[in-house]
């Protein structure tokens, strides 16, 4: 390591700590007051299962947690380009989750927020391919929104622990 590195680490880290920033799973984060602690309801969907699926990796499984999330998710395809025959070679996939966390014990809601994102995928191969890439880009963007949601409940996790 650079000497001029060692030193902008030093100032950065000394500047970390004088900001009163704390690591959201340490002992004074509110991170893990969510972690096992979150349930979420029955998936009614292929998207909202895949969705769920990350959220439990990332939080845990918690069928009895003190807070249940809702998520409402919804997906739109649009073409983007097009071949001379008209046949569109590459499809935009745009998500938006809607979601809820409330307290199991008063049915408060504590947070609610929305988020977007997308994807795309090629359209050009067989039609296996072309199908195997739609899953996996339904996948992606479902990941995509569980873990901004994850941020967004770790942004506000002291509020919650309180």
């Amino acid at each position: 390591m650079w000497l001029p590195d060692r030193r902008t680490f030093l100032i950065s880290l000394a500047a970390l700590g004088g900001c009163g920033f704390t690591p959201v799973y340490g002992p004074q984060g509110g991170g893990s007051a969510l972690l096992d602690n979150v349930a979420l309801p029955e998936p009614d969907s292929p998207e909202q299962y895949l969705l769920h699926r990350r959220l439990e990796e990332r939080l845990g499984r918690a069928p009895g947690g003190a807070y249940l999330l809702q998520v409402a998710v919804e997906t739109e395809s649009q073409g983007l380009g097009a071949l001379a025959d008209g046949n569109i070679t590459r499809v935009r996939l745009q998500g938006t989750a809607v979601y809820t966390l409330r307290d199991r014990a008063s049915d408060a809601a504590r947070l609610r927020g929305t988020t977007e994102s997308f994807t795309a995928y090629s359209t050009t191969g067989s039609t296996a391919a072309t199908q195997s890439a739609e899953r996996d880009a339904e996948e992606r963007l479902m990941v995509i929104l569980a873990d901004q949601i994850l941020d967004e409940l770790l942004l506000h996790a002291a509020e919650l622990a309180q």
